[in-house]
C-alpha cells in the first residue's frame, strides 16, 4: 500500500521563505506612513528600503494603497516628485535600496562554478513612462550587474520579472554585513548613466550602472509606486510569497524597533533603578534580538518622565549607557528628586514621543 503525507494545514508551499528580500509587500512602515522634504539619504518610510539621494529632485514618500487589482497587495511603496530636477549634474542621483545579509545568501553559492541565477519579480506604476535600471551590487567584491526594464502604459500597474545569471566569481561573506544591494534607479547623471549597462556581472564601473534611466525628478507631476517585491533563486518567478503580518514584522524589528508607541501618553516603557538624584538606569530588552548592537535616536528628553514616590518627574535627556543586540542600559535623567538606590517607573511624556534603535545594513 502506497504511503502519502499530507502537508499541514495552511501550507501552501514546502518552500517557505523563498523570497529573499524583507517587507516585499510594503505592509510594515515602522517609522512613518508618509515622510516628506526627502531630499538626502536614509531610511525614511517603508521598513528595510534605504532612500540614496544627492541633488536630484525632493520628494514624498508614503505607503500607499494604490495596489494591482485583485493580486493580494493592500500597500505599496509611493516616491512624488515635489520639486523638481530637470537638467541632473553629473553627480545627481536618486534610486532605493535594499540590502540583504551575506549569511543569509550562502545558499546561492556565489563565487563557485555552481552559482545560482536570480530572480526579481515586482509589480510598479508611474506616469512617467520609458526605461529603468535595476542593479545588483556585490559589495563584498565590488562586483554589480544592471538591467533594464520598460513601464509601457502610463499610470498603469504593470508586473515585471527580470533574471541575473549567477556570478561564478566572488565569494560571499558568511556574517551578519551587507553582501548583496538591489537598487531600484530613479534618476542619475552622467557619473552613472555616461557608460555602456553592464548586463553581465564584473566590477564595478561607476559610469556603467544606471545608462538608459528616465529622470522621474523632472517634473513635480511624476509618481512612482512599486510592491509585490520578490528575488528567489532560479530561472523562473514564483506566485508572491505572502507572510503573515506578524511575522513579516518580527523579521522587520531585527534591523529596526521603536518602542515609544507613538499617538499614546502616560505609558511605562520600563522600570529603572536609581543610581543617584537625578539619573536612573533603565535596561531594555530587543525583541527579537536585533542584527548588530543598534544606535539610538529619540524625540526630545522632554518627551519622557519618571514616575517616583507618587510624582512624575520630566526626563532631561536619555542616552545609552551600555548595550548590545540583545538589548541596552538607558539613563533618564532629571534635575532631581530620585530616591539614591530606589526605582523609577520610565514613561512617555507626550504623544509624539519616539524612542528608535536602528540596526539597519
Amino acid at each position: 500500500m502506497a504511503i502519502s503525507k499530507i502537508p499541514s494545514a495552511g501550507i501552501s508551499n514546502a518552500n517557505n521563505f523563498r523570497n529573499i528580500i524583507i517587507n516585499g509587500d510594503m505592509s510594515i512602515a515602522q517609522r512613518a506612513t508618509s515622510t516628506s522634504s526627502i531630499t538626502g539619504n536614509g531610511y525614511h518610510t517603508i521598513d528595510r528600503y534605504q532612500s540614496i539621494i544627492t541633488s536630484q529632485g525632493t520628494w514624498t514618500q508614503s505607503q500607499s494603497t494604490d495596489v494591482p487589482s485583485g493580486q493580494g497587495f493592500v500597500s505599496s511603496f509611493k516616491w512624488d516628485c515635489t520639486t523638481a530636477d530637470a537638467s541632473p549634474a553629473a553627480g545627481d542621483r536618486v534610486f532605493f535600496g535594499h540590502k540583504i545579509e551575506g549569511q543569509n545568501l550562502q545558499y546561492l553559492k556565489k563565487g563557485t562554478s555552481n552559482a545560482e541565477s536570480l530572480t526579481l519579480s515586482f509589480w510598479v506604476k508611474s506616469n512617467k513612462t520609458g526605461t529603468y535600471i535595476i542593479e545588483i551590487q556585490d559589495e563584498d567584491n565590488a562586483r554589480q550587474i544592471s538591467q533594464a526594464y520598460t513601464i509601457s502604459s502610463a499610470s498603469t500597474w504593470e508586473k515585471k520579472t527580470l533574471t541575473f545569471d549567477g556570478d561564478t566569481s566572488g565569494t560571499l561573506d558568511n556574517d551578519n554585513a551587507t553582501s548583496l544591494a538591489i537598487n531600484f534607479w530613479l534618476g542619475g547623471g552622467s557619473t552613472y548613466t555616461g557608460g555602456t549597462l553592464n548586463t553581465t556581472w564584473g566590477t564595478e564601473v561607476t559610469a556603467n550602472r544606471a545608462v538608459g534611466q528616465v529622470n522621474l525628478a523632472d517634473d513635480t507631476a511624476n509618481e512612482w509606486y512599486i510592491t509585490g517585491v520578490q528575488l528567489e533563486a532560479g530561472t523562473t518567478a514564483s506566485d508572491f510569497e505572502f507572510l503573515p503580518y506578524d511575522v513579516n514584522l518580527q523579521r522587520c524589528k531585527r534591523y529596526f524597533q521603536n518602542l515609544a508607541p507613538t499617538g499614546l501618553d502616560n505609558i511605562r516603557m520600563g522600570i529603572g533603578e536609581n543610581k543617584n538624584t537625578t539619573t536612573s538606569g533603565v535596561y531594555i530588552k530587543f525583541e527579537p534580538e536585533m542584527r548588530a548592537t543598534p544606535s539610538l535616536s529619540s524625540t526630545a528628553g522632554s518627551t519622557f518622565s519618571l514616575y517616583h514616590s507618587a510624582t512624575d518627574i520630566v526626563a532631561s535627556s536619555i542616552n545609552f549607557d551600555s548595550k548590545s543586540s540583545k538589548g541596552g542600559n538607558i539613563d533618564v535623567t532629571v534635575s532631581s528628586g530620585l530616591l539614591d538606590g530606589g526605582a523609577s517607573q520610565f514613561l512617555t511624556a507626550s504623544t509624539s514621543t519616539r524612542l528608535d534603535f536602528s540596526s539597519e545594513l
